[in-house]
């Protein structure tokens, strides 16, 4: 069984009109595939939040995770302000519906503060030399001149939140580290 299909059946069990998924875990480890992959197979509608879409640049880390429960978790008009890459700016807001479920899918996503406001949290898993491979495959030269400044970020975020420890299930991909409760080591 695949992690999207364990997940959708965790969010099953809690029988909540309105799930709310947190997806946390390093650059390159796989949250933006198992985001997209649950969505996919959700069934019904569900809207997906990328933090990618709201760090407010490459520094925005921290800010980002803020704006989780601050503003896309908020009960009364939830979304974020969208953040333009090329422009270094925001560019518009994207309005979400505070009644249809929700994965938001980031580093930063899991803090105790975001963890507190939603139904399931999930953290992934993957060897730091892996996580950096997949990323620069991915993203190329724009992310791997930022590589260290978001990976000290990413550090800052671990040792002040422990998302491991904030997450119900885990998908892994190798090794986990102590403390993770592993869901699954098979395909996301």
């Amino acid at each position: 069984m695949s992690a999207a299909a364990r997940i959708l059946r965790a969010v099953a069990a809690l029988g909540v009109a309105r799930p709310v998924v947190l997806i946390d875990g390093g650059a390159g480890a796989g949250k933006t595939t198992l985001a997209t992959r649950l969505a996919e197979r959700w069934p019904g509608p569900v809207q997906l939040v990328s933090m990618d879409a709201f760090y407010p640049g490459w520094d925005g880390l921290a800010a980002g995770s803020a704006m989780v429960a601050e503003l896309v978790l908020r009960p009364v008009d939830p979304g974020y302000p969208s953040w333009g890459w090329e422009r270094s700016a925001v560019t518009g807001w994207v309005p979400l519906d505070p009644a249809t479920p929700l994965i938001v899918e980031g580093c930063g996503a899991l803090t105790p503060a975001n963890r507190a406001l939603a139904d399931l949290g999930i953290w992934c898993e993957l060897d730091e030399n892996e996580r950096h491979r997949r990323a620069i495959d991915r993203d190329g030269e724009s992310f791997a001149v930022h590589w260290d400044q978001w990976e000290a970020q990413e550090a800052g975020h671990w040792q002040r939140h422990r998302p491991w420890e904030l997450a119900d299930l885990t998908v892994t991909v190798g090794q986990a580290r102590p403390g993770c409760s592993t869901m699954a080591t098979t395909p996301l």
